[in-house]
Protein backbone atom coordinates (compact mmCIF):
# COMPACT_ATOMS: atom_id res chain seq x y z
CA UNK A 1 0.00 0.00 0.00
CA UNK A 2 2.88 2.49 0.84
CA UNK A 3 4.42 1.38 -2.42
CA UNK A 4 1.14 2.95 -4.38
CA UNK A 5 0.86 5.65 -2.42
CA UNK A 6 4.37 6.95 -2.87
CA UNK A 7 4.02 6.34 -6.57
CA UNK A 8 0.77 8.42 -6.90
CA UNK A 9 2.13 10.88 -5.14
CA UNK A 10 5.34 11.30 -7.41
CA UNK A 11 3.42 10.78 -10.44
CA UNK A 12 0.90 14.33 -8.89
CA UNK A 13 4.16 16.08 -7.82
CA UNK A 14 5.42 15.27 -11.15
CA UNK A 15 2.35 17.19 -13.08
CA UNK A 16 1.87 19.81 -10.79
CA UNK A 17 5.62 20.99 -10.78
CA UNK A 18 5.27 20.99 -14.48
CA UNK A 19 6.34 25.05 -14.87
CA UNK A 20 4.75 26.97 -17.45
CA UNK A 21 6.58 28.63 -20.11
CA UNK A 22 6.77 32.19 -21.08
CA UNK A 23 5.37 32.48 -24.83
CA UNK A 24 5.99 34.69 -27.42
CA UNK A 25 3.70 37.82 -27.44
CA UNK A 26 2.71 37.52 -31.45
CA UNK A 27 3.96 35.11 -33.67
CA UNK A 28 3.38 34.31 -37.70
CA UNK A 29 4.46 32.36 -40.42
CA UNK A 30 3.83 28.92 -42.15
CA UNK A 31 1.90 25.68 -41.09
CA UNK A 32 1.91 22.89 -43.51
CA UNK A 33 -0.85 19.98 -42.86
CA UNK A 34 -0.97 16.57 -44.67
CA UNK A 35 -3.93 17.76 -46.33
CA UNK A 36 -7.41 17.79 -44.36
CA UNK A 37 -8.94 21.03 -46.31
CA UNK A 38 -6.41 23.76 -47.53
CA UNK A 39 -3.10 21.94 -46.97
CA UNK A 40 -0.35 24.74 -46.59
CA UNK A 41 -1.69 27.95 -44.26
CA UNK A 42 -1.14 31.16 -42.84
CA UNK A 43 -0.83 31.03 -39.10
CA UNK A 44 -1.14 33.71 -36.55
CA UNK A 45 -0.52 33.04 -32.51
CA UNK A 46 -1.53 35.66 -30.21
CA UNK A 47 -0.39 35.54 -26.41
CA UNK A 48 -3.20 35.60 -23.87
CA UNK A 49 -1.49 35.22 -20.51
CA UNK A 50 2.28 33.58 -19.81
CA UNK A 51 1.42 29.94 -20.83
CA UNK A 52 -2.07 30.74 -22.80
CA UNK A 53 -2.62 31.50 -26.82
CA UNK A 54 -4.88 32.06 -29.64
CA UNK A 55 -3.99 30.58 -32.74
CA UNK A 56 -5.15 31.77 -36.32
CA UNK A 57 -5.26 29.76 -39.13
CA UNK A 58 -6.35 30.52 -42.95
CA UNK A 59 -5.61 28.15 -45.80
CA UNK A 60 -6.57 29.12 -49.58
CA UNK A 61 -7.26 26.61 -52.18
CA UNK A 62 -8.40 25.86 -55.70
CA UNK A 63 -7.18 29.13 -56.84
CA UNK A 64 -8.54 31.17 -53.79
CA UNK A 65 -11.80 29.88 -54.46
CA UNK A 66 -12.01 27.28 -51.06
CA UNK A 67 -10.90 28.57 -47.51
CA UNK A 68 -10.27 26.66 -44.33
CA UNK A 69 -10.33 29.29 -41.39
CA UNK A 70 -9.51 27.51 -37.48
CA UNK A 71 -9.05 29.24 -34.36
CA UNK A 72 -7.90 27.22 -31.26
CA UNK A 73 -7.36 28.06 -27.71
CA UNK A 74 -3.96 26.87 -26.53
CA UNK A 75 -2.37 26.30 -22.68
CA UNK A 76 2.03 25.86 -22.81
CA UNK A 77 3.80 23.71 -20.63
CA UNK A 78 7.45 23.53 -20.95
CA UNK A 79 9.98 20.63 -21.40
CA UNK A 80 13.32 21.60 -21.49
CA UNK A 81 14.57 24.68 -21.88
CA UNK A 82 13.48 25.95 -25.27
CA UNK A 83 11.47 22.74 -26.04
CA UNK A 84 7.45 22.97 -24.68
CA UNK A 85 4.17 21.13 -25.19
CA UNK A 86 0.60 22.42 -26.06
CA UNK A 87 -2.83 21.15 -26.66
CA UNK A 88 -5.84 23.31 -27.23
CA UNK A 89 -9.06 23.22 -28.45
CA UNK A 90 -11.63 25.55 -30.84
CA UNK A 91 -13.25 25.35 -34.13
CA UNK A 92 -13.54 26.84 -37.61
CA UNK A 93 -15.40 26.74 -41.01
CA UNK A 94 -14.34 25.56 -44.21
CA UNK A 95 -15.56 26.63 -47.94
CA UNK A 96 -14.83 23.51 -50.32
CA UNK A 97 -18.11 22.84 -52.55
CA UNK A 98 -20.14 24.31 -49.56
CA UNK A 99 -19.84 25.86 -46.45
CA UNK A 100 -19.08 23.67 -43.14
CA UNK A 101 -18.42 23.84 -39.75
CA UNK A 102 -16.00 21.71 -37.82
CA UNK A 103 -14.57 21.92 -33.93
CA UNK A 104 -11.09 20.94 -33.59
CA UNK A 105 -8.42 19.82 -30.92
CA UNK A 106 -4.66 20.07 -30.95
CA UNK A 107 -1.75 18.95 -29.04
CA UNK A 108 1.78 19.34 -30.32
CA UNK A 109 5.70 20.41 -29.43
CA UNK A 110 7.42 23.26 -30.15
CA UNK A 111 11.21 24.24 -30.32
CA UNK A 112 11.76 28.04 -29.34
CA UNK A 113 15.01 28.77 -31.13
CA UNK A 114 17.44 31.32 -29.98
CA UNK A 115 16.87 33.06 -32.74
CA UNK A 116 12.82 34.29 -32.93
CA UNK A 117 12.08 31.37 -34.93
CA UNK A 118 9.40 28.48 -33.37
CA UNK A 119 9.19 25.34 -35.10
CA UNK A 120 6.52 23.05 -34.20
CA UNK A 121 4.46 19.99 -35.46
CA UNK A 122 0.79 19.16 -34.28
CA UNK A 123 -1.93 17.07 -34.42
CA UNK A 124 -4.79 18.14 -35.04
CA UNK A 125 -8.07 16.00 -35.34
CA UNK A 126 -11.84 17.45 -36.54
CA UNK A 127 -15.17 16.17 -36.93
CA UNK A 128 -17.57 18.10 -38.53
CA UNK A 129 -20.34 19.84 -37.05
CA UNK A 130 -22.68 21.46 -39.82
CA UNK A 131 -23.20 21.78 -43.64
CA UNK A 132 -22.47 18.64 -45.06
CA UNK A 133 -19.41 17.83 -42.60
CA UNK A 134 -19.18 14.43 -41.08
CA UNK A 135 -16.88 12.46 -39.93
CA UNK A 136 -13.69 12.42 -37.88
CA UNK A 137 -10.37 13.79 -40.23
CA UNK A 138 -7.10 14.86 -38.92
CA UNK A 139 -3.67 16.20 -39.88
CA UNK A 140 -0.54 16.05 -39.00
CA UNK A 141 1.15 19.54 -39.43
CA UNK A 142 4.79 21.29 -39.64
CA UNK A 143 4.60 25.15 -38.63
CA UNK A 144 7.83 27.34 -39.19
CA UNK A 145 6.77 31.45 -37.48
CA UNK A 146 8.80 34.18 -36.72
CA UNK A 147 8.03 35.18 -33.41
CA UNK A 148 7.69 39.41 -32.20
Amino acid sequence: MKKIFLVVAFVAGSVFSLNAQDIADNAIGLRFSGGNGAGGEISYQKALGSNNRLEIDLGLANEFADFKATGLYQWVWSLEDQFNWYAGFGGGIVSDGGTGIYGAGVVGLEYNFNAPVLLSLDYRPEIGVAGGLDGLSSSLSLAVRYQF
